[in-house]
């Protein structure tokens, strides 16, 4: 079941740390060359990231706050993705995220002036599959081994071993290894 929304206040400390990574991100991150993954880990650790060894990370993945990024072994996050961990991101064993991904764990109450942050985590479950150009909403969790087809928006928890596909994302087919 998705995780419910909850409000949240950053600090200071949020905003400062955020930018002291940005510096970081923009001279020792971004312009590393594509095969220095255990570089980039080291300094997505250094920032309070959970990065396993065999975890790949590329240089234009853009990551908003490294201290709640956690990646298990063989997982894997593409040119381009925007990872925007305002609150937890999990990548089980062997999950991948594909190019121009967007993993957006925040959103804002519409229904109050002032527009409080909502925030709540993603969780791409064990070999589970984000391809190319999917966005995937506060609260979701990826089950295992599910597809979700390029260019589609998951807004809902998906079931195990499924294809989704659209916007916003429905069931497609099982998803069945040869």
């Amino acid at each position: 079941m998705a995780q419910p929304l909850r409000s949240q206040h950053l600090p200071f400390s949020n905003m400062l740390a955020r930018s002291i990574w940005h510096i970081v991100w923009l001279v020792l991150f971004r312009p590393t060359p594509r095969p220095f993954h255990s570089w980039r880990r080291f300094l997505l650790c250094l920032f309070g990231a959970r990065i396993d060894r065999s975890a790949h990370v590329y240089p234009t993945v853009r990551v908003w706050a490294p201290w709640n990024l956690e990646m298990h072994e063989g997982s894997g996050i593409g040119e381009y993705v925007d990872v925007y961990s305002v609150d937890k991101i999990v990548l089980k064993r062997n999950a991948a995220v594909s190019q121009y991904s967007f993993l957006c764990t925040a959103t804002h109450d519409y229904r109050k002036l002032d527009l409080p942050l909502l925030t709540a985590p993603i969780v791409l479950s064990e070999d589970s599959w984000i391809t190319a150009d999917v966005f995937v909403g506060p609260g979701v969790t990826i089950g295992a081994g599910s597809v979700v087809l390029a260019r589609s928006t998951v807004t809902r928890d998906t079931d195990d071993w499924k294809v989704y596909g659209g916007n916003p994302a429905v069931f497609i087919r099982d998803r069945i290894l040869e």
